[in-house]
């Protein structure tokens, strides 16, 4: 008998041929919802731009959810706590080893609870600084000194992180780049467009990079 692991793998390996995102629904009380423009507006860019054909229409799926086994790609983001059940770590588990992808970007204040949260996930494994040459960096759009600063928050330097099954990255979480923000309609922030450029050709990079590996 099949395992259930192998099973879902069969049924990403399926799914993943559509190009479709999804925003992840999490427990907690965080504002799993924040930047409601900036999915839309990467995704119109990553069609315009990089060739590929994502449906426009964001969908939102919960972690405990069996339909987040339909999207290749799932944004995580938001400013304060995250709360994931047993249901949840297993999901989601389960959901990254089969081959899906999970772009967390930190609004602002949630990277003491995701840290924590993501040990129920994966117990065994760390969150792991990308060096600047990580193939993320340079998919599309050259990024030679790694994550782009988008905002300042607390002046901390922007730091990408991994967790990884075997030598696939199934997850990036990027903290104090707050690149979401930069995705977002221009008038919300008010931010130069050269650092909306950035933060979109940044996100650019992560879509191609996760659909391709």
């Amino acid at each position: 008998m099949k395992s259930i692991t192998s099973i879902l793998f069969c049924l990403l390996s399926v799914v993943c041929t559509a190009q479709d995102l999804a925003i992840l629904k999490y427990q907690g009380g965080g504002d799993w919802y924040g930047n409601a423009t900036a999915l839309p507006n990467l995704i119109t860019f990553c069609n315009e731009n990089i060739n590929t054909k994502i449906n426009p229409k964001v969908e939102t799926v919960e972690v405990s959810s069996p339909d987040i086994f339909q999207y290749p790609f799932i944004h995580m983001t938001g400013h304060g706590n995250v709360f994931f059940n047993e249901t949840d770590s297993e999901n989601l588990r389960n959901y990254l080893i089969s081959g899906g992808f999970l772009h967390i970007d930190d609004n602002y204040g949630m990277q003491p609870y995701i840290t924590k949260e993501l040990k129920k996930v994966f117990p065994n494994k760390d969150l792991i600084e990308l060096p600047a040459t990580h193939p993320v960096f340079n998919s599309a759009f050259s990024f030679p000194k790694g994550l782009p600063k988008i905002h300042e928050h607390d002046g901390k330097r922007p730091q990408a992180f991994g967790l990884f099954e075997k030598d696939r990255l199934i997850l990036l979480f990027t903290y104090e780049s707050d690149l979401g923000d930069g995705w977002e309609d221009p008038q919300i922030h008010n931010d130069p467009a050269d650092v909306r450029e950035k933060a979109l050709k940044m996100g650019a990079n992560i879509v191609k990079y996760a659909f391709e590996h």
